[in-house]
């Protein structure tokens, strides 16, 4: 008797592929301008994607030319858009909706509640979490991670690429007087048989963390980004690298410039390099 092949979702959602004839109106009314785009199901409008471009409508037009997402597309009612004023205003609203609303089809910016840092005690990186300290102030921080599991394979992956010893690392439990297997191998520059000092060792620990610092925040409290595009403004309010919101004047940003709720991961790697190479106007708040 033949064996029954079981039939993939996803591969019949491919080979069945049709043009989504009933959101062409909707992306014929999208704008050409910055912003953040919605895909809606039917059931209570649940959202099954949030997604944001430079160009709302270009980047609806390849959603719909993308097979791969035919499953989506179908159950899709409606595409709902927000205009923003340029990339950085898309960049945060995207992270902080996507965060708000759990759409179906994103797998990307949810919510992180054990995200964690290496730090530096005794010489020694040990893992840290943001619900015990502020992320945002607290200096000497390398790196931010999704779990403590992540956090350990970054920094055994820091000591293959710079020949750093595990034991000092607190990776590995060393025998007393005993040097580590790596060494042997020439995986380890040799600190655990004298081959080189513990000081030296621990500089160039700290020398190859150096990229992964987590920057504290560097104002007094919340600040305003302004961006412009044609006839809309927008000021977004943040503080401590969170977003709060967005408004249209100085007067309605300083209404949104409240302490931050806690350190947002999302909103650091946006907003961290316009603002520490000053590439994007900043209002004080």
């Amino acid at each position: 008797m033949p064996l029954t092949r079981r039939r993939r979702d996803d591969f019949e959602d491919s080979r069945v592929y049709e043009y989504p004839q009933h959101l062409r109106q909707a992306i014929e009314d999208a704008p050409t301008g910055a912003g953040v785009y919605t895909f809606h199901g039917q059931a209570g409008d649940l959202p099954l994607y949030i997604g944001k471009s430079i160009n709302i409508r270009a980047r609806l037009l390849s959603h719909l030319r993308t097979q791969d997402e035919a499953r989506m597309l179908r159950q899709t009612q409606r595409i709902s858009h927000i205009r923003t004023a340029g990339e950085i205003g898309a960049l945060l609203l995207e992270a902080q909706m996507i965060k708000a609303q759990h759409p179906l089809f994103n797998q990307k910016l949810r919510r992180n509640k054990q995200l964690c840092s290496l730090q530096m005690a005794g010489g020694v990186p040990e893992v840290v979490y943001s619900k015990d300290i502020d992320f945002a102030t607290q200096p000497d921080l390398y790196g931010l991670f999704a779990s403590r599991h992540a956090a350990l394979d970054a920094l055994r992956a820091i000591a293959d690429q710079n020949k750093l010893c595990y034991g000092p690392l607190g990776l590995e439990k060393l025998p007393p007087g005993k040097a580590c297997f790596r060494a042997a191998i020439r995986q380890c520059a040799g600190v655990c048989r004298g081959d080189e000092t513990p000081q030296d060792h621990r500089e160039r620990v700290f020398t190859s963390l150096q990229a992964l610092r987590v920057e504290c925040w560097p104002f007094g409290g919340a600040v305003g980004l302004v961006e412009r595009d044609e006839d809309l403004t927008q000021i977004h309010v943040v503080n401590h690298w969170c977003y709060l919101g967005s408004a249209p004047t100085a007067n309605q940003a300083r209404q949104l410039s409240t302490m931050a709720t806690g350190f947002d991961a999302d909103g650091y790697k946006i907003l961290c390099r316009p603002l520490l190479t000053q590439s994007v106007e900043v209002l004080a708040l």
